[in-house]
């Protein structure tokens, strides 16, 4: 059940951590702001006339992402920084995900485009790697040549392309957890599940008592694909990496086995029936975490964010008298150990190739690693921290807010199976396709394998 030895020496336990600094928070300590880059290099040119930090006439850039989202958070960010600098305007452009893609496809070929854009590590940021500016040169005269040095480790590995960076990170999230209403739980005599057999167990008794079971929105690749990571991350994260990457084949025994168990979610409804017809956000969500309805669901470490988000609904369900929320693991294979979880830069910040306000692009790039992550953060719990500097200290979330942000912390730093992002978009694709041709129920878990195979052998690398 919940960690609930965890709260005198939470703050202690914050404060060494793996997401936790030694540093104070903000740009003043880091050499994060005034030295923006003056002159472009000659082969990342863009306009090298337009000024934009602390001084110079007014420009607007523009800034599209679909995280962080519309809302108070990225308000107060914005706000922050337009004070600072305010000869600088922001004009954020908030769009769900698959939009954002597909816009930024049409209006940077165009050669326009936002100046300021996030993206996803993995196949995505490879894919608009035309249009992104190398932000290596701007780093190291803004921050100095040991600038690398600031962010997590693991961080700089996805973004690393044979030492040049065409994004940088804003924040991190790991994937594979559980939430559970530990209290709906307890009114149908049930404990919050720790195995697959539990699960199963758990599932059966709701089921019969007309609850909804694990929920999860199926129709959403990115949610099967973390899921689908957790099973196969239990049973041997060395073997599911070597697949990725072309060395073991998807077809291997235990791989197979991480298909099975994701099947048998949908055939021993484990599962909500329905499940592919429904997205995470808010078909699913909603129902945890404002309506308070349903007692488990699968989401990340982000959902944390409910404790602080301001929103009312959310405040009600998670913050109100007596409420117990438990972020958890599952043990998806029945060995007696909770799979890792998965770790991924949430979002990365990129530069149009062709702004016509470098400098100021750069300048709130800067911001938005520093103060804006600091905000993003403690205020908010958008992510976990991409700064070794940035000290986990979420402010207003209550005990038990505290209990399972204190667990994601020491899951992070104790076990961590590897990366979310995949970087080939092809083979994503088919595992995608073959998650859900595995929940219709239409291939065996052998077939999809082979299929999988298939695709991983064609797949460049």
């Amino acid at each position: 059940m919940k960690r609930k030895s965890v709260s005198i020496g939470l703050a202690a336990l914050l404060a060494v951590s793996l997401l936790a600094g030694c540093g104070g928070k903000g740009a003043a300590e880091t050499g994060s702001t005034g030295d923006t880059k003056a002159v472009q290099e000659a082969d990342n040119s863009g306009n090298a006339e337009t000024t934009g930090g602390g001084t110079g006439e007014q420009v607007t850039i523009n800034f599209q992402t679909w995280n962080p989202g519309e809302g108070a958070a990225i308000d107060e960010v914005i706000a922050a920084f337009e004070e600072k600098y305010p000869n600088i305007k922001v004009n954020h452009v908030y769009m769900p995900y698959t939009d954002h893609v597909e816009k930024l496809k049409i209006d940077l070929a165009s050669g326009e485009g936002a100046d300021v854009f996030g993206m996803q590590t993995g196949a995505t940021i490879k894919e608009f790697r035309d249009f992104e500016m190398d932000l290596t040169s701007y780093a190291e005269e803004s921050w100095g040549s040991d600038w690398k040095d600031q962010y997590m480790d693991f961080c700089m590995d996805l973004l690393n392309e044979d030492g040049h960076y065409y994004g940088l990170p804003l924040g991190l999230t790991y994937a594979g957890f559980t939430w559970a209403d530990v209290n709906m739980l307890k009114e149908y005599g049930l404990e919050v599940p720790t195995s697959y057999d539990d699960l199963k167990e758990c599932a059966k008794v709701l089921r019969e008592n007309g609850q909804y079971p694990l929920t999860i929105g199926a129709k959403d690749a990115w949610i099967n694909i973390d899921t689908w990571m957790s099973m196969a991350n239990d049973i041997n994260p060395e073997k599911l990496y070597s697949a990725i990457e072309g060395e073991t084949p998807f077809t291997d025994p235990d791989l197979v086995e991480s298909f099975r168990i994701w099947q048998s979610c949908f055939t021993e409804g484990i599962f909500q029936d329905g499940a592919l017809g429904v997205g995470v956000y808010n078909d699913t969500s909603d129902l945890f975490e404002k309506e308070g309805s349903i007692p488990m669901i699968q989401n990340g470490s982000w959902s944390a964010g409910f404790y602080v988000s301001g929103d009312p609904d959310q405040n009600r369900v998670f913050n109100s008298e007596g409420a117990d929320h438990d972020i958890f693991l599952i043990d998806w294979n029945n060995d007696g150990k909770v799979c890792p979880v998965t770790a991924s830069v949430d979002v990365c910040l990129c530069m149009n190739k062709n702004t016509k306000n470098p400098e100021a692009a750069w300048t709130f790039i800067d911001f938005m690693l520093h103060e804006g992550q600091d905000i993003l953060i403690n205020r908010y719990f958008s992510y976990c921290p991409s700064r070794k500097d940035l000290e986990l200290n979420v402010e207003g979330m209550n005990q038990d807010g505290l209990d399972n942000l204190a667990y994601i912390v020491e899951q992070s730093e104790n076990n961590l199976g590897g990366y979310r992002e995949m970087a080939y978009a092809d083979l994503k694709q088919v595992i995608s396709d073959q998650l859900t041709v595995l929940a219709l129920g239409d291939a065996t878990p052998e077939e999809a394998a082979a299929t999988i195979e298939a695709a991983s052998q064609a797949q460049a690398r």
